[in-house]
């Protein structure tokens, strides 16, 4: 398998898609999310950082459309034709339909825009907003990324997510069945984890109709209850051995149609406490590449839909 990835890249699959490459606008619209306003409850999940997942949004201080505008006339903004509208940051389903529809209009303000995806909880689909999601199929690629973590409801609770893996299910169900791409999120390294967890995580993904993945390490950020966990040698984060071999194993028992969206997390340096190889993303994508090499592993090389 010299010549022929060892996985299914997120970029190839754009190349594939749109005819070309093809880059996300990453956008804050300014939602919260039930588990910081006090609605399940008001602390976030145990790794989340006071600014979610938008720390490396650029323009996150701008309205939604000048954000985009912001982005398109940056150099970032020459180095593609097509772009995706990616609503990141927090819970990009938690409002309103009007307030919804009005966020993501105000977004698709460029003819050069060719897919909308939204990142959300489990919780947050309902029948009505995956009606409104599926109304932009027409003209765009719509895709939703839903937060999994873990299939393991306890350690799920650990970390505070406050949503259960059926209800995953049941928002992935509701998803597919308006046609619209699913994306998961999970995460290695979690608190009290083992590699059973892991295992059954994998399955877990594999018996659901998902279309793409996204694999990132557990870091820890400052002003975070991770971080307090971390100062009080109540967590050890993993070695970056250990996440590429876990990630090894994922991808390798992974099936084989799911396209990888990313298989590292960015923390922010400035905010970042540990572990310190999380800052350094070529040792993680090429020491992955030659592990896959050395073990002559491809995604889905030991998947089985027999597989428990």
């Amino acid at each position: 398998m010299e010549d022929k990835e060892r996985y299914n890249h997120l970029n190839t699959y754009y190349k594939n898609k749109f005819g070309e490459r093809t880059l996300k606008i990453c956008i804050d619209a300014g939602f919260s999310c039930p588990n910081r306003d006090g609605t399940l409850s008001s602390n976030g999940c145990i790794f989340c950082s006071e600014k979610g997942s938008g720390e490396l949004i650029k323009f996150s201080n701008l309205d939604i459309s000048n954000q985009v505008r912001n982005f398109l006339n940056s150099y970032r903004g020459k180095r593609a034709n097509k772009f995706i509208a990616y609503f990141q940051n927090f819970t990009n389903t938690y409002d309103s339909v009007e307030n919804l529809k009005s966020k993501y209009d105000s977004a698709l303000i460029d003819d050069r825009i060719v897919g909308l995806s939204v990142a959300t909880r489990p919780d947050c689909i309902t029948e009505e907003i995956a009606n409104l999601l599926a109304s932009y199929s027409n003209k765009y690629n719509v895709s939703v990324e839903l937060g999994l973590q873990t299939s393991n409801d306890k350690i799920g609770k650990l970390i505070n997510r406050c949503y259960s893996s059926c209800q995953f299910t049941t928002a992935v169900n509701i998803l597919r069945k308006n046609n619209i791409e699913v994306i998961a999120h999970i995460m290695i390294g979690l608190p009290n984890e083992t590699f059973d967890d892991i295992k059954n995580t994998v399955s877990f993904i594999n018996a659901h109709d998902i279309q793409g993945i996204k694999i990132h390490s557990t870091y820890i950020t400052k002003n975070t209850v991770l971080a307090d966990m971390y100062y009080n040698n109540q967590y050890e984060p993993i070695t970056l051995e250990y996440y590429l071999n876990t990630l090894a194993y994922v991808i390798s028992h992974l099936r084989p149609d799911i396209i990888i969206h990313r298989i590292s997390g960015d923390a922010p340096k400035d905010l970042l406490v540990a572990p310190e190889w999380n800052t350094h993303k070529k040792w993680i994508l090429n020491g992955f590449e030659k592990l896959l090499k050395e073990k002559d592993l491809w995604q889905g090389k030991y998947y089985s839909n027999k597989t428990v």
